[in-house]
């Protein structure tokens, strides 16, 4: 459905590490889109990315209703990119994750809209140990529910210049005197954020898509010990690799999760003791068409500034 000539694209958590280059992508296709946001601020940072009118912040949270159905009207294509790591108060994975999903599948069906992309996560599953992996998995069900020819798509981890997770470690790396490991056997298959935002456009343009559930990955599979290694392999940081005791471990997360950020949850332990890797039986990034991005090619460049000097040599800045 589009008003008057115009193609409309409502974007939730469009102002994310995924989202911008989501709206970029939907911008330069010729959408109006509309980033769907608790923070508008935030999403109007992203109006350069497209030309005048062409990006429209709204505050629109998927645990609002009225909010999720004002934004969604008229538009043709909903991409729901919202999701939380850790919870602020009992019960905002469900809330955010699977109540909030279904709630904008269902407003997009009544609205008309054409297509519906869902970007959830591997290692979504009811019987996940994890809050989070059985918040997601009951998401991608409400949204099927709701709106049974929607595209889930679930990423690995994802990597960018932006990314939470080569970047945390890549700091830990230049001011700790060991790196930490936990669940150092756990398997993961990173996955380039533009693979991912590749991926969402290109559900629009394979029918075939419709109503299915693929897992992206990237090329590579990696134990999250040898991630490590690799990190400090390019901030160029000789530190040890210090195995954590599961109890520590256990310890650790129950004091970090009371305080600010929450860097690492209990719940995220539960989550580490599952491999994060793509089903040998999934479709993935082949099937819409995608050549995956290896992380060398993307992540020394940011991980540089971690290294002694900033990277460069006599400590000046990089070019």
């Amino acid at each position: 459905m589009t008003v008057g000539t115009r193609k409309i694209a409502t974007v939730f958590g469009g102002s994310g590490f995924i989202g911008r280059p989501v709206v970029q992508r939907l911008a330069r296709q010729g959408y109006v889109v509309r980033i769907a946001a608790r923070d508008t601020a935030a999403a109007a940072q992203l109006k350069p990315l497209g030309s005048v009118g062409r990006i429209v912040p709204l505050h629109a949270p998927v645990t609002s209703p009225d909010a999720v159905a004002r934004a969604v009207e008229g538009a043709q294509v909903v991409v729901n990119l919202v999701g939380i790591l850790a919870e602020r108060r009992r019960g905002d994975f469900h809330r955010v994750m699977a109540e909030g999903a279904g709630c904008v599948a269902r407003a997009a069906t009544a609205a008309g809209a054409g297509f519906l992309v869902h970007v959830s996560a591997i290692g979504a599953d009811p019987a996940s140990p994890s809050g989070y992996g059985r918040a997601k998995a009951a998401g991608e069900a409400a949204v099927l529910a709701a709106f049974p020819t929607a595209t889930v798509l679930r990423p690995s981890i994802v990597f960018g210049p932006e990314d939470a997770f080569f970047n945390r470690f890549g700091a830990m790396a230049q001011s700790l005197p060991f790196m930490p490991v936990i669940a150092g056997a756990t398997r993961f298959q990173p996955v380039y954020v533009g693979d991912v935002a590749d991926a969402v456009l290109a559900a629009l343009a394979h029918p075939e898509a419709a109503g299915r559930i693929l897992e992206l990955g990237g090329p590579q599979v990696f134990s999250f010990r040898e991630l490590l290694a690799w990190i400090l392999r390019e901030t160029q940081r000789e530190r040890p690799l210090v195995e954590v005791p599961a109890g520590l471990a256990w310890l650790q997360a129950l004091v970090m999760e009371r305080l600010p950020g929450k860097l690492l949850t209990r719940d995220q332990l539960r989550m580490l003791g599952r491999d994060n890797v793509v089903s040998p039986k999934a479709a993935g990034l082949a099937e819409l068409g995608i050549v995956p991005t290896p992380i060398d090619l993307v992540v020394p460049a940011y991980l540089r500034r971690f290294r002694p000097g900033g990277g460069s040599r006599n400590g000046q800045a990089g070019r």
